[in-house]
């Protein structure tokens, strides 16, 4: 199908291209910018007059609970939440039931991904088996039945032999490790940021210690194996700060920050809200401008959304008791571009944190309106305003604490692979 996107703002971080114009898309491609093909007709035209025309988004991280239970959300219903917001890949993490440690689970992934036919889901595998942190899961199989890289997630790998042998297995391999930081024994019974407003409620607090003291370590076994390393969501100002040091002295080390954590702190769970437990926790207003800082500087290279999908039941209980996450695939966006709207990142920026810089990390040919690339492409209105409702949602998850909320900035198409995949 040929597809004509006439007249709007074409923002290209990998070409810097920022300019108003025309998108050609033949056979899936992007075919031509401002310059149309030899013997293309359309058989559709979009006028994106007034919008803008982005790659589509890349999400680091976001659950999409299948397999596992299905009360919580499936490929099918969460993939129709990310083309919605105008994600067209996200990378699922290995916390399925059962595991990402087999071939077999990844395939099913894989292809319940292709069955939905909306966008591109690629699992990380589990870096050990179970995510038991004892013994090495089969990373060579798993990257060959499509995972994109390998953590532990939150469960612990308490021996550091183990961890440095797990390391030196996926150096040796050229494999992607993420690490999402944090000390099982400091953070064990806390539900929020251990400050004086979780003082104030009589809650368990999460020092920040229990991620920089970890991210510390793995930074050392980082450089002792010489692993490509991505430290995922993190909350901290010391932690961005060890990274930048880590990266001046040339590690092969990347970050990215749930946008949750760049908006808010842990002044937002006054009154007790299970909307606002999340982990990692939302941290102090210092650790919130470090991550902020950390995004300017290019410390921290992407925004994701850390979207985790719960039935309305695992969020009805007493604030610690309640199951930890949001849902952020439609609000990742919207909600990004109140950065732009706060004068932290100029737009452009901004798409290269959402787009080029999370494909480049994991070796991705997307995130790009290159002739030649895939035409997974996002067109929104910057402007448009517009509310996440019950009706709205495709999710299968209500836990989110923007719904209702007025949103500035609205996809009004989705294109995946040539075919649109969302329309407004």
């Amino acid at each position: 199908m040929n597809i004509l996107i006439q007249g709007g703002r074409i923002i290209d971080p990998a070409s810097k291209m920022d300019a108003v114009g025309d998108l050609y898309i033949q056979n899936g491609k992007i075919a031509g910018i401002n310059s149309q093909p030899d013997n293309f007709t359309a058989d559709q035209t979009i006028d994106a007059s007034g919008q803008v025309v982005c790659p589509g988004l890349v999400d680091m991280c976001a659950h999409a609970r299948e397999p596992g239970p299905s009360q919580k959300g499936s490929i099918n219903s969460e993939s129709a939440a990310a083309v919605a917001g105008g994600v067209t890949t996200f990378i699922t993490p290995p916390t399925t039931s059962p595991v990402v440690d087999s071939s077999a689970v990844a395939e099913l992934i894989k292809d319940r991904c292709e069955e939905a036919g909306r966008m591109t889901i690629r699992p990380m595998g589990a870096l050990t088996k179970g995510l038991e942190g004892e013994q090495l899961a089969p990373l060579a199989a798993l990257s060959s039945s499509g995972c994109i890289a390998f953590t532990n997630a939150r469960s612990p790998v308490a021996n550091s032999l183990v961890l440095m042998r797990c390391l030196e297995y996926a150096a040796t391999h050229d494999l992607l490790v993420v690490f999402q930081a944090q000390d099982s024994a400091l953070s064990q019974g806390g539900s929020m940021h251990d400050g004086s407003t979780c003082t104030r409620l009589g809650l368990n607090g999460i020092p920040e210690a229990a991620e920089s003291i970890e991210v510390a370590r793995c930074l050392l076994l980082v450089e002792q194996t010489g692993v490509r390393a991505h430290f995922g969501q993190l909350s901290c100002d010391r932690s961005v700060r060890m990274i930048a040091e880590a990266q001046e002295r040339g590690l092969p080390v990347t970050a990215d920050v749930a946008i949750q954590n760049l908006l808010m702190t842990d002044e937002n769970v006054n009154g007790f809200h299970s909307e606002f437990h999340l982990i990692p926790p939302l941290r102090s207003q210092l650790d919130r401008a470090g991550l902020i800082q950390g995004l300017i500087s290019g410390t921290i290279q992407a925004i994701c959304s850390d979207h985790q999908p719960h039935e309305r039941a695992a969020k009805e209980a007493p604030f610690a008791d309640t199951e930890p996450g949001m849902i952020g695939l439609q609000t990742l966006l919207p909600l990004s571009m109140l950065l732009v709207k706060q004068n932290m990142l100029e737009l452009p920026q901004l798409i290269e944190k959402l787009t080029y810089s999370p494909a480049q990390i994991l070796g991705l040919k997307k995130g790009t309106l290159q002739v030649g690339a895939d035409a997974d492409i996002c067109i929104f209105d910057p402007e448009a305003e517009w509310q996440l409702t019950s009706e709205n949602n495709p999710s299968r998850g209500q836990n989110t604490p923007f719904m209702d909320y007025p949103l500035q900035g609205r996809v009004t198409y989705t294109l995946h692979q040539g075919q649109v995949v969302y329309s407004a």
